[in-house]
């Protein structure tokens, strides 16, 4: 089945927001009375939410958990803070204009399905200038769960009109693989991202891509391999 969409995770994938998620994560950090944590730190707690990179930048720890008595008004300070700085030195990854440019020119639709909330999500893809590219956006709280549930695939393949099957979805984490798999599409990853400091190549996958322009021409390249293959006729 050759393909009619794309699905792209936007933190780690499209865009280096974490200098952004780091100022207001520290500036949370020293309302509490906390030291400021590094950024190389702070950006391998990026990945399931908003709620969860709380948790593991007022803990310290990718594991930690926020005491619970403190989390809400932590998670309020977090929020108004990042509200100020949303996007303001974040940068578009190499390549990912003309990625996108080589996908819009293979009449591919496309969508960022990602776990940032609406009320960030929506600002920053504004304000770096890359909204005008996609078909819709489904972030954290589009639907009930986040990835890796595969219900956010699910969504954006809906909004789409495609099925899973039609789409192939670019990320930079085991969050991005497993959606997908859940959901039935077919997954790229980029090395470049965070995955919670992990490394993307131990992933199962069905490519790494250094750029969003390699995963336009895998996707360009798998469409003339569905056009042209031939089925051997059944033996006698």
């Amino acid at each position: 089945m050759s393909f009619r969409a794309v699905l792209i995770d936007l933190d780690g994938t499209l865009v280096d927001s974490v200098p952004d998620l780091a100022r207001a994560a520290n500036i949370m950090r020293v309302e509490f009375g906390l030291v400021p944590l590094r950024e190389d730190v702070i950006a391998t707690f990026v990945g399931k939410g908003m709620e969860n990179l709380v948790h593991r930048a007022l803990s310290g720890s990718l594991d930690g958990r926020a005491e619970q008595e403190r989390f809400p008004q932590a998670l309020d300070v977090f929020r108004d803070a990042y509200h100020e700085v949303n996007g303001e030195t974040a940068r578009i990854f190499d390549g990912v204009l003309e990625g996108l440019q080589a996908m819009k020119a293979q009449g591919l639709r496309i969508a960022v399905v990602t776990n940032k909330p609406a009320e960030f999500t929506g600002p920053l893809l504004e304000r770096i200038g890359l909204r005008a590219y996609f078909d819709a956006v489904v972030s954290g709280d589009s639907v009930a769960r986040k990835k890796p549930d595969p219900d956010p695939v699910l969504h954006a393949c809906e909004l789409l009109g495609v099925t899973p099957a039609e789409a192939v979805v670019v990320g930079d984490s085991m969050n991005d693989a497993s959606a997908a798999r859940a959901a039935g599409c077919r997954v790229l990853l980029v090395p470049y991202g965070y995955n919670e400091g992990r490394d993307v190549h131990a992933i199962e996958s069905d490519g790494i891509v250094s750029t969003l322009v390699d995963a336009a021409l895998w996707i360009s390249q798998s469409q003339v391999l569905s056009r042209t293959t031939v089925v051997p006729p059944a033996p006698l």
